[in-house]
């Protein structure tokens, strides 16, 4: 039996929480995406927004010319955006839309076939009854599966914490799951993504949410937090590395995150992309290069993958 990870999934990396700076659109976005490609150990680079016509044409060249597939997240839009996708407010969530749409555009530009994206900062509901807000965010994505169809395209729901830091509405994997069963009623290129660090700041066992997701799982991101020292730079959803001593990932949680994907088949999925995406999400610390980041990634996958 053949037990390469590339018979399984596409081991990417998101190209923009490497890059933070690049969340803006501007910077050398396929200058750093260089090196990525030429490395065979990735198969799949998520990036974002790219405001430069002809750096858009040189990003997908690039990834054409090394076999790589582009996943696009519109994360940086909404977060700095202060987007709601289940905004109370008519126009803050038409707005948020329209700003997705203009993702979408460019994603289809680039040659991609899913888009992430996740319902937007502050929009954990502060009252006990959640159903209007439900509905509002169903709607919103089955508009945006809508738009995205006319393009061949996927759209994936990675859900964030409630309390620590993003404070979104979705968000638990049982509420993930009724709306993704909502949109997915129309519009059935929609799924989840399940982000391997941000389960521990939901208070959610990765193994058993994993299960809970299911057919509804598209894309799995992996990766780390902090939650237990308030002090620590990175606490939060800051993405730090594999193994710091005040995270809550490491090899173990890794070992069982991919374990789990296998026994619920997520790898044998027919999905929009090559093959099943598991992707890295890691921002480097202030004293860390992107190379150190990216060794860390590495390491962690190789010592978790040879234990599944």
């Amino acid at each position: 039996m053949d037990r390469s990870p590339e018979t399984y999934m596409h081991v990417g990396i998101v190209h923009f929480m490497l890059h933070p700076d690049l969340q803006t659109g501007d910077g050398p976005a396929v200058q750093t995406a260089e090196a990525l490609a030429a490395d065979g150990f990735f198969h799949a680079l998520e990036i974002t927004r790219i405001n430069d016509a002809s750096e858009r044409r040189a990003m997908r060249r690039l990834a054409e010319s090394a076999h790589l597939t582009l996943g696009y997240g519109a994360h940086p839009q909404i977060l700095s955006g202060g987007l709601d996708l289940s905004s109370a407010d008519p126009e803050l969530r038409s707005r948020s839309v329209t700003v997705v749409k203009s993702a979408i555009d460019e994603a289809a530009e680039l040659g991609i076939s899913m888009l992430t994206l996740l319902d937007g900062p502050g929009s954990a509901p502060t009252e006990p009854e959640t159903n209007p807000a439900i509905v509002r965010i169903s709607d919103s994505l089955t508009e945006l599966c809508d738009y995205a169809s006319t393009h061949d395209m996927w759209i994936a729901l990675e859900q964030f914490d409630r309390a620590k830091e993003k404070n979104s509405l979705l968000g638990p994997i049982d509420l993930c799951v009724k709306v993704s069963q909502m949109v997915r009623a129309s519009t059935p290129n929609f799924g989840l993504c399940l982000d391997l660090s941000h389960l521990p700041l939901l208070d959610e066992d990765p193994p058993t949410s994993l299960r809970a997701a299911g057919d509804h799982l598209i894309q799995a991101h992996i990766g780390n937090c902090i939650m237990r020292d308030q002090e620590h730079p990175q606490y939060g959803d800051q993405h730090p590395v594999f193994g710091d001593a005040a995270g809550e990932n490491d090899v173990p949680e890794l070992t069982a995150y991919l374990k789990t994907l296998l026994e619920i088949g997520y790898f044998e999925k027919d999905l929009p992309t090559p093959m099943p995406l598991v992707s890295f999400e890691m921002k480097p610390a202030s004293d860390q290069s992107t190379a150190q980041i990216i060794g860390n990634c590495k390491r962690t996958f190789n010592l978790a993958w040879a234990q599944v």
